[in-house]
């Protein structure tokens, strides 16, 4: 249901800072956020939500994003012996990317991040084709610091716009519920772009999917597979772990 919220408000603001005035501030405002989550419901499914209305923006001055967000991406990380990290998604965006080749490089297609409609009932789609404008993207490479602003894990996926939950739960799963980052990676997946909601294929109890039925909930099963990589400081060094639905590999030395 977070999910719902929180995609909500990414098709409908967000897009290349360079040209649109993104809310940032506004959307992450802990009275916002508040507000937003009082729409959340344990007993009964919001729906596909409607964006909310962030300080310094009104609702009805942007239409809503159409984009597809091929997932057709890669990531990895990496620590060196002096703590320094590194975490980096790249992607081509679709399967062989634009099929154009320079000098054993695939060009990407990332052209298909932008909103295929420029407005939406006379306003204007903030993440429209525009010259010189950067796409919107899913991808999430995240570090995490401590107080001291020291690198304590490194995180990130593909998966195309699922890529925002794979990585959320993994967060969840490291900083809330405190496992290591192989039992993160290794969790099933959940979750809603602002449609169905969206359940790991072969990974969730039958008793789960009617409950959340009885809730309301239009339930879409699909693999998702998602590709987490993951390290983590720990008081002996560190510790990797790489998602088993796809060839990642945890290596050190």
């Amino acid at each position: 249901e977070a999910g719902r919220l929180a995609f909500a408000d990414r098709e409908r603001y967000l897009a290349d800072p360079d040209f649109v005035a993104v809310p940032q501030a506004g959307l992450i405002a802990p009275d916002y956020l508040a507000a937003r989550s009082q729409l959340i419901d344990p007993q009964r499914s919001h729906g596909p939500a409607r964006a909310g209305e962030p300080d310094g923006v009104q609702l009805s001055a942007w239409g809503r994003d159409q984009s597809p967000e091929l997932p057709s991406t890669s990531h990895l990380v990496a620590f060196d012996r002096d703590g320094r990290a590194a975490s980096m998604t790249s992607s081509v965006e679709d399967a062989f990317g634009s099929r154009i080749m320079v000098r054993g490089f695939l060009l990407n297609n990332q052209m298909t991040d932008f909103s295929f409609l420029p407005e939406q009932d006379g306003a204007p789609v903030a993440n429209r084709i525009q010259p010189g404008k950067r796409p919107r993207s899913a991808m999430s490479p995240t570090l995490v610091l401590d107080q001291q602003g020291q690198v304590q894990m490194a995180v990130g996926s593909p998966g195309g716009s699922l890529i925002i939950h794979y990585v959320a739960q993994a967060l969840l799963g490291l900083l809330e519920w405190r496992l290591d980052p192989q039992a993160a990676a290794n969790l099933p997946h959940y979750g809603s772009r602002n449609g169905p909601t969206e359940l790991e294929q072969g990974r969730t109890p039958e008793s789960v999917i009617q409950g959340l039925k009885a809730r309301g909930h239009e339930i879409v099963l699909s693999e998702q597979t998602s590709g987490l990589q993951g390290v983590q400081r720990n008081a002996g060094g560190w510790f990797g772990a790489a998602d088993p639905r796809r060839e990642g590999r945890v290596l050190g030395r």
